[in-house]
């Protein structure tokens, strides 16, 4: 069944390249004496929501100061939202602000640029969903829009589906709007997805303890967003391709990204909320994450540790957070709490003293390490030290990247 909605929605979007590029050749209106020039302006589109979605604050700041200058001036109270000085000005200073962040971090102490760098990740969050809900919708409805920019768009697409639907005998059905009823969930989806996968770049520089990681990272984003922006421009079909490439590589890459996502999310929410000081341990079960792929669950899944009565430890989770509810069962082990700088975790103590880590606990945990132990009924509390420390972060890097031994079996 994935396999199949896999392949559904690759092909909607490709066939919505093809419709811009065919919707070119449409018939000109006669009524009007306008030229569709529509399918370029459609592949525009597609080229633009997914430019946005690598960057939102810097994408939608950028769109907005070019509808700005291309307009004269009796036309600017028509604009949209995002293209008043009003928001792309502050947009761009944001944008400016964090750029000079970054070039200064390299340099900056972890302690210093890492409160910066959540405060970011807060940004990219908001400014992801206020593109997704007004942004997005926008730009995607220029394809039944009944008049202006949009018209010329809506014309030519809407002639083409009206041309589809009247072969098959439907003709009295508006093409235009069963375009539309099309194009925004699939620009929404889109969105997500490349959103997704950039924001996850977000959450890998605030884990990493690397500037230079943090630099590079920065750099391939801009770079691809640039990248996109230049060949959009030189042809917009070209631009839709790769934008369209970008949209399939980050719906892959969608699982991974969403468990980073959720992981970044809560960390940094009990670093700035301070919740261990206000935080007690259930007795019963408790949230984490999973640190290494455990059957056909993936890294970073996050779900809750419980014991049973007859003494077993099962985990609970939902894939995506919202699908049908699963379990693992661990196996009977020694297992003990371990005291980390940041957060605690979860060991399995093996043979010859060494040691596996099997989940981490978000911050809020921290200092409840004894607690945690007595609930699962563990045999110790034992301090993680700098040089494991160092270790797991080198095991988390390559995790992060896949170059992980293959899944062991519970």
């Amino acid at each position: 069944m994935k396999k199949y909605t896999r392949l559904l929605f690759i092909l909607a979007l490709c066939g919505m390249v093809f419709a811009a590029h065919a919707a070119t050749n449409a018939a000109p209106d006669k009524s009007s004496g306008v030229l569709p020039k529509r399918g370029e302006d459609a592949a525009k589109a597609i080229s633009m929501v997914t430019g946005v979605a690598i960057s939102p604050l810097l994408g939608v700041g950028v769109v907005g100061a070019w509808e700005w200058f291309s307009v004269k001036s009796a036309e600017r109270a028509r604009l949209p939202w995002f293209a008043s000085p009003w928001f792309w000005v502050p947009a761009l200073l944001i944008v400016l602000a964090i750029g000079v962040k970054d070039l200064a971090g390299t340099g900056l102490p972890p302690g210093v640029k890492k409160p910066i760098d959540a405060l970011e990740v807060v940004e990219n969050k908001i400014s992801g969903l206020i593109a997704a809900g007004a942004f997005v919708p926008l730009v995607a409805s220029i394809f039944s829009s009944p008049s202006g920019d949009g018209g010329a768009v809506s014309a030519g697409l809407g002639q083409l589906a009206s041309s589809w639907v009247g072969g098959l005998g439907l003709a009295a059905i508006d093409g235009s709007a069963l375009w539309n009823l099309l194009a925004v969930p699939l620009a929404l989806v889109a969105f997500i997805f490349v959103w997704l996968a950039s924001h996850a770049i977000n959450i890998l520089i605030l884990i990493s303890p690397f500037g230079v990681v943090d630099a590079a990272l920065k750099s391939f984003r801009l770079f691809l967003m640039s990248l996109l922006a230049g060949v959009t421009f030189v042809n917009p079909y070209a631009g839709a391709v790769f934008a369209l490439v970008i949209i399939v590589a980050a719906y892959f890459l969608a699982g991974w990204a969403m468990r980073l996502s959720v992981f970044g999310s809560v960390y940094i929410w009990d670093f700035l909320t301070l919740r261990r000081r206000r935080f007690t341990p259930s007795p019963q079960a408790n949230w984490m994450f999973l640190s290494r792929a455990v059957d056909s669950a993936p890294i970073r899944t996050y779900g809750q540790l419980s014991r049973e009565s007859e003494g077993r430890l099962v985990f609970a989770y939902r894939p995506w957070l919202l699908l049908p509810r699963r379990t693992l069962t661990l196996p009977p082990g020694n297992y003990a709490v371990g005291r980390g700088l940041f957060y605690p975790e979860i060991l399995s103590l093996e043979a010859e003293g060494k040691t596996r880590t099997i989940f981490i606990l978000p911050p809020r945990y921290r200092t409840h390490e004894n607690e945690l132990k007595e609930s699962y009924r563990f045999s110790e509390v034992r301090d993680v030290g700098l040089l494991h420390g160092l270790k797991a972060i080198w095991a988390w890097t390559k995790g992060l990247f896949g170059f992980r031994a293959a899944p062991r079996p519970v």
